[in-house]
């Protein structure tokens, strides 16, 4: 068998519901659109279908939509995502599935990687998919999402979560957050950071969606921690000390970290974990530094320690992911040239 013929991107169909907004229903088409192999062949192959045979399905503006797949698209999916929908009926208001669109969902293989986009997971959840699981959904509706669905983890503070087989976002532009992880998931960083590139958007957003819920707006005259910030992503390869950070923006330890928190989500010591680890897949992937020196240049001083910090956040251990993206991070290079 030729290698031509063996060659079958990864299907990604992405289930349109009526009363959906446009602007998430766009997102898989966009990032799983972009992203091609060395011999410029698409690494993903997007479909979008709905619950009825093709026609039309309405959107939550002045405007339908003409889906040309029926769910039978459903049984031929390695991914699935589920947008959001302002029209859920009985799965919003009690957590149950209608008939139609259970039926629909009976037809995705054992297998098959689920992901929800905003209120797209209260489809996954009224399915009993999530029984047991953590989930996220918009920060707005969380409280409610829990109530309803008392059995899932709710956690209303991140982008997204990804649980191995099933991934959740929060609201909106967090389904950005989560396709490009995906991508980076299955083809590594530097495949998706060409996709956010060409999007115009960050690769990696710091914080979770704490940093969006509406709070009293702070007097304009307090300082920000967008500078130690600054100054902190370029001496990642050295020791920094959150004193030092707080000395950047002349606060005390106490009001830099609580200040933090209020504007990226996470904790100084969580930040800074998450931009080393972005610095030591870049290397793996864009250069041959041995693991050792990758592991100082990102600041985690021992291989040791970057390997106990990848596999945490990654799964995976500094030389397998060098093995499994670094074609890939080819494969990107060879796209730009």
């Amino acid at each position: 068998m030729s290698r031509e013929t063996e060659f079958r991107p990864h299907r990604v169909v992405v289930l349109a519901l009526d009363g959906l907004l446009p602007f998430e229903l766009g997102i898989p088409h966009r990032i799983f659109g972009r992203p091609r192999d060395a011999e410029r062949r698409p690494l993903y192959d997007v479909v979008t279908c709905s619950i009825r045979p093709p026609g039309p399905v309405q959107t939550d503006a002045d405007f339908a939509i003409q889906v040309e797949h029926g769910p039978e698209a459903l049984a031929t999916a390695d991914t699935v995502i589920v947008p959001a929908s302002y029209e859920l009926g009985p799965v919003f208001e009690q957590g149950v599935l209608t008939g139609e669109l259970a039926a629909a969902l009976a037809r995705i293989r054992p297998g098959t990687r689920l992901a929800s986009i905003c209120t797209g997971v209260y489809v996954l959840a009224a399915a009993g998919l999530l029984d047991g699981r953590p989930a996220t959904t918009h920060w707005a509706d969380a409280d409610r999402f829990q109530r309803l669905f008392p059995q899932i983890e709710v956690d209303p503070d991140v982008l997204f979560i990804d649980d191995g087989d099933i991934l959740t976002s929060a609201g909106v532009a967090a389904g950005v957050d989560l396709c490009l992880h995906m991508v980076r998931r299955d083809h590594g960083a530097a495949v998706a950071n060409d996709v956010a590139r060409r999007m115009v958007v960050p690769p990696h957003r710091d914080g979770g969606q704490a940093q969006y819920i509406h709070r009293p707006v702070p007097d304009p005259q307090q300082a920000t921690t967008t500078s130690a910030r600054t100054w902190a992503l370029g001496r990642l390869h050295e020791p920094i000390q959150l004193r030092d950070m707080a000395a950047q923006e002349s606060m005390s330890v106490r009001t830099f970290t609580r200040r933090f928190r209020e504007e990226t989500g996470v904790s100084p010591g969580q930040w800074l974990t998450q931009q080393r680890v972005e610095r030591a897949r870049h290397l793996l992937e864009c250069t041959d530094r041995s693991v050792d020196q990758v592991a100082r240049d990102a600041g985690f001083g021992t291989a040791q320690s970057m390997r106990q910090h990848l596999q945490s956040a990654l799964g995976v251990t500094p030389t397998a992911y060098r093995r499994t993206f670094r074609a890939e991070n080819d494969a990107a290079t060879a796209l730009r040239t």
